[in-house]
């Protein structure tokens, strides 16, 4: 009987591990970093000096450009010298600042998604940053770069489906906050602890491997559903857009990617370490 409630515990802290580790880790992920302005764009704003992101910038500002350009047989080669204009400016500090310009009001709709104040997609507006390629452009002479248009030209980072996602999925999220990864550390302690005191060292520390093999199990369903939903937001953002999309969702979510190497570390030293005290001890005994 006790042997039956033993293995019963281990598999309901061994479920409870599984789930509040991947809970935890979003949850505060949301509320400290996608909520937060300045964590947001301490993320994002390196993202200016990303190659897939500069080569995005510059396409679309080349393709609005070339609406406007018509010079027959010479079109490819005045597409290529305003793309390659286009993406050297996109290395200079005026761009960096546009771009930081850019995303404090794309963190906007972020916030709004999160918060169920609307649908919409969440969009880099790009117009800032037109107005300074073309005004940069044009005073260094580059043929054609006063046809550059400014207009509403933004990347999408997310479309309205995904953030109708957002919202009903992370915004609850948003108001747990870290009191998840709080109450998991205390039911971690908490049952190590009873087990120990009531059931003895091997009992103890039966329970540490079966909690280790938790979070192990817990930190590979987080680095699943963080690939998951990579693939799912980029599936609907524009193909023109994706390379830029991509680099925006990698950096966002580094910190949740550190966060199952952390607790995957952990949790196989707690299982290997927990075996082999129980061995040594089953030895003594």
């Amino acid at each position: 009987m006790r042997t039956s409630l033993s293995a019963a515990l281990s598999a309901v802290l061994l479920v409870l591990l599984a789930v509040l580790v991947p809970v935890s880790a979003v949850s505060a992920w949301v509320d400290l970093e996608l909520d937060d302005t300045d964590r947001y764009l301490a993320t994002v704003t390196p993202l200016a000096s990303d190659e897939d992101v500069r080569e995005t910038v510059a396409t679309l500002v080349t393709a609005e450009a070339m609406r406007n350009i018509d010079v027959g047989p010479l079109q490819d080669t005045v597409e290529e010298f305003l793309h390659e204009a286009a993406l050297s400016f996109t290395g200079t500090e005026t761009f960096r600042r546009a771009w930081d310009g850019a995303n404090r009001a794309a963190h906007q709709e972020v916030a709004a998604a999160l918060r169920g104040e609307d649908g919409q997609a969440v969009t880099i507006d790009l117009e800032p940053v037109i107005k300074e390629v073309r005004q940069e452009l044009t005073e260094k002479g580059v043929p054609f770069a006063d046809l550059i248009p400014v207009r509403g030209t933004s990347i999408t980072v997310l479309s309205a489906d995904r953030a109708d996602e957002l919202r009903s999925s992370f915004g609850w999220l948003r108001h747990c906050s870290v009191w998840p990864a709080v109450g998991t550390a205390v039911l971690l302690v908490l049952v190590l602890g009873l087990t120990l005191v009531r059931g003895g060292l091997r009992a103890g520390l039966l329970a540490a491997a079966v909690a280790g093999c938790g979070l192990v199990l817990g930190a590979a369903l987080l680095r699943i559903a963080v690939a998951v939903g990579r693939d799912r937001v980029l599936d609907e953002v524009p193909g023109t857009d994706r390379g830029a999309a991509a680099a925006v969702y990698d950096a966002l979510t580094a910190s949740l990617r550190t966060t199952v190497w952390v607790v995957l570390l952990a949790g196989a030293v707690l299982a290997v370490a927990a075996l082999v005290g129980r061995l040594v001890a089953g030895r003594r005994g």
